[in-house]
């Protein structure tokens, strides 16, 4: 079966979390199905090198530039279209007609698309067709606009949180079949059919992020894609609101923040207390070398990877219920959960104190990401969903 999965961004190397999830959608479906994979290259640096390595599992591989420029007039005519801005950012007349092209020369029994960001392209072609939403962005952009102070930037976020509202529910029946990562997420999806969408959790390479005896130089580890807004709100929130409470206990408290991209604003906060890495080569150092992984996000929606990491590598966990909602973990069991600073603050401090309860902590965790979260799992559902509307 000839599969074509089309993608907003080029899945390699792997910095964001839609990126994980298609890199190894992409690998799974590749051990039943032909994949030729077409992706928008967003940040126009692809490499050869990345081709080569996405060669290993896809038949072919068509990568489009995306061009600022055009981006740019993207965004302002899907303004005065009623689009979703972030729509009409990943679309344009040149990627469509080099995306029918590539299924003219592909003739692909099955079409995969991952976000509602690729949509535009695939939504009336009469072939078979599936997507992955994810999340539910409506509500990831309801949750920023209610947390940010700058009037314009609320008035933006609440205009878009209203248009994908609307476009979620009308691409819809567009398509064969639907799958997010969480069952929040589907409870929340503007439509009346949402319980037929398809849950498929994310997974974790378990021979990969695997426990790790290191020298603890950090006492805790934040990770994530800082240039994503929910991380940097998280990042801001531990720095500035958890840290204070805990300097009182521990004055010589470490505080690690890894990941790309981190604004100027989160740099600014770098102590003797906080360092921020920006982009890490391995992430795996960062977990192994700190005693307790924290998650204190704020807003933000669907399936959080890093927590998934972090278990695995037998690291104590700590997070909000926004974010242990789609993880589904047992609080006090497989992992800490708070709601507020103080009660964050807290947390960390019983774990750092009490050593006997954070490796039970961690070791419940491990048992836990390991009996659900499977990357192996995910690619038998996408098989099964792929595969029941081909007919040879």
């Amino acid at each position: 079966m000839k599969i074509l999965v089309v993608l907003p961004r080029v899945p390699f190397p792997i910095e964001k979390g839609d990126k994980l999830r298609a890199y190894n959608f992409i690998r799974e479906m590749s051990k039943n199905d032909e994949i030729h994979l077409f992706a928008i290259d967003e940040e126009n640096n692809c490499t050869q090198k990345t081709i080569d390595h996405l060669g290993t599992f896809c038949k072919s591989i068509t990568v489009v530039p995306l061009k600022k420029i055009d981006a740019c007039f993207n965004i302002i005519r899907a303004f005065f279209n009623g689009l979703p801005l972030q729509i009409g950012y990943f679309y344009s007349k040149k990627i469509n007609n080099r995306f029918l092209e590539t299924i003219k020369t592909t003739a692909p029994d099955h079409i995969a698309c991952q976000l509602v960001r690729t949509a535009e392209y695939v939504k009336n072609i009469n072939i078979p067709k599936s997507i992955d939403i994810q999340d539910t962005m409506s509500l990831n952009m309801e949750r920023r606009s209610q947390m940010t102070k700058n009037p314009l930037v609320r008035f933006v976020l609440c205009m878009e949180s209203k248009r994908l509202l609307k476009y979620e529910h009308e691409i819809f029946d567009k398509f064969d079949d639907k799958t997010l990562i969480s069952r929040p997420d589907r409870d929340m999806y503007p439509h009346e059919n949402r319980n037929t969408i398809h849950i498929i959790p994310n997974g974790v390479n378990f021979d990969y992020f695997c426990p790790r005896e290191e020298e603890k130089k950090f006492d805790i580890v934040f990770t994530g894609n800082m240039g994503y807004n929910p991380n940097v709100n998280g990042s801001m929130f531990l720095v500035k609101e958890i840290l204070p409470i805990l300097l009182k206990s521990k004055p010589d408290i470490k505080i690690l923040i890894a990941g790309a991209n981190p604004p100027k604003k989160l740099k600014r906060l770098e102590s003797a207390n906080v360092h921020v890495t920006g982009w890490v080569e391995d992430i795996r150092d960062c977990y192994a070398q700190s005693k307790i992984f924290i998650a204190p996000m704020r807003i933000g929606t669907g399936l959080q990877n890093k927590l998934l990491e972090a278990m695995a590598m037998k690291i104590p966990c700590i997070t909000t219920p926004l974010a242990n909602e789609s993880l589904g973990a047992k609080s006090g069991v497989n992992i800490l959960v708070a709601k507020g600073k103080q009660d964050l603050a807290d947390n960390i401090l019983t774990l750092l104190n009490n050593k006997q309860l954070a490796d039970a902590i961690a070791q419940k965790g491990f048992d836990f990401v390991k009996e659900i979260y499977s990357w192996e799992k995910a690619g038998e559902m996408i098989h099964e969903i792929t595969s029941k509307h081909y007919c040879k």
